[in-house]
């Protein structure tokens, strides 16, 4: 390793934000990905932030690597929220390397030599994410053959390793979920640029086409039966991800309560006696909305993390935690944009508005793992009891 790649900090220079912070809006605009973002990040070794030390990485842990994705989401939401898509992997190998299984080091030292992971999960016509898929997954002579198509691929032009699961339909015993991760160069992989959204549009998720592509046995990270959730593996897998994404929405609402604070005070009224926004009654209402949803979601996500870092024996409860956590995040996040907003005023109707970008990039919290709807199912068959029935309704 290079000097260069050597970093024992937990953030990130505030110059190199700003930096970042330079540049989102135009990324935006041109709906372009984030490439000099991701080569700065490369070059002090974020990418392998979440390894441990000894193994080349930062080494910090669930906590204190969500903090950081909190506050880079401050700066460029969307290189946050990517971010967070290649380096939950990471924590998920470290999870399993703490329980003694070593099978997925090598995504330690890939992340090490700044190769790049992208999430495999999003599918059309499957509403549970992980634990079933539309894509299939074949059993042959020393690996699997993947055919699919998957959705929502953040780092879509720079990721060398997709984290993708399929259906095994004709597994001994049973149904099989496969965890297995494709190399870009695979033969019968094909990215689809897709992407062209409402919000986090430097993000460049773009679809990708599995055709017939075949992995071998030593990059299937897990095989486990359809429907089934206790797999450590596919804990983290669910604790990890959520964690991180809500880390980035509540840095987004942050930011626009910065930026409403910075507002009110600066703007003034000539029926305002004292002259500045921040002196109505109302707007100091708004402020508070904002502050109070902000502090509610962020001590909820906080404790979370704690928690799992600490190694609070929550049992079956995790599943509910995880889902309140997330969408807790994110509900308020949207909350507090929507509040800054009309702080704001019109000005933030135009483009070029950070406020009016980050309207866009909050919407699309709603849409990750779990949805409105998802986490109301899981979060009420989990306080009843009911979590493992079947059929489903």
């Amino acid at each position: 390793m290079t000097d260069a790649l050597i970093h024992t900090a937990t953030e990130l220079p505030v110059e190199m934000l700003e930096r970042f912070h330079s540049r989102a809006g135009e990324l935006d605009r041109t709906n372009a990905y984030f490439e000099q973002d991701l080569a700065e990040l490369r070059s002090i070794g974020y990418l392998a932030a979440t390894v441990p030390v000894e193994r080349g990485g930062w080494g910090l842990d669930l906590a204190q690597f969500a903090a950081s994705q909190r506050r880079l989401a401050r700066y460029a939401p969307a290189t946050a929220l990517a971010m967070t898509m290649h380096s939950y992997w990471i924590g998920i190998a470290n999870e399993l390397d703490k329980m003694g299984d070593t099978s997925l080091r090598w995504i330690q030292d890939a992340a090490v030599a700044g190769e790049v992971f992208a999430a495999g999960h999003a599918e059309r016509g499957n509403d549970i994410p992980v634990l079933m898929s539309t894509c299939r997954a074949e059993r042959v002579a020393g690996g699997y053959r993947l055919t699919g198509r998957k959705q929502f691929g953040s780092n879509g032009p720079a990721w060398g390793w997709l984290g993708a699961h399929a259906l095994d339909v004709d597994a001994p015993g049973g149904p099989q979920i496969v965890h297995a991760f494709v190399e870009r160069t695979s033969h019968g992989v094909s990215v689809v640029e897709t992407w062209d959204t409402l919000g986090m549009r430097p993000t460049q998720s773009h679809d990708t086409v599995l055709d017939n592509v075949f992995v071998p046995d030593e990059r299937v990270g897990r095989v486990v039966p359809a429907g089934d959730g206790s797999d450590p593996f596919v804990v983290a897998l669910a604790v990890w991800p959520l964690a991180l994404i809500a880390a980035v929405y509540v840095g987004i609402a942050d930011r626009a309560l910065e930026l409403a604070t910075g507002g009110a005070l600066k703007k003034t009224s000539v029926a305002i006696e004292r002259g500045a926004y921040a002196y109505n009654p109302f707007v100091q209402h708004q402020v508070a909305e904002m502050y109070l949803a902000l502090d509610a979601a962020s001590a909820t996500h906080d404790r979370f993390v704690a928690d799992w870092v600490a190694g609070v024996e929550h049992g079956a409860a995790w599943v509910p935690k995880v889902y309140s956590m997330k969408w807790h995040a994110v509900e308020a996040a949207k909350r507090v944009v929507d509040i800054a907003l009309d702080v704001s005023g019109g000005a933030g109707m135009f483009r070029g508005n950070e406020l009016e970008r980050l309207y866009r990039d909050v919407r699309c919290g709603g849409f990750h793992p779990g949805n409105d709807a998802l986490t109301h199912e899981l979060v009420g068959k989990a306080v009843l009891g009911l979590l493992g029935e079947q059929p489903r309704w």
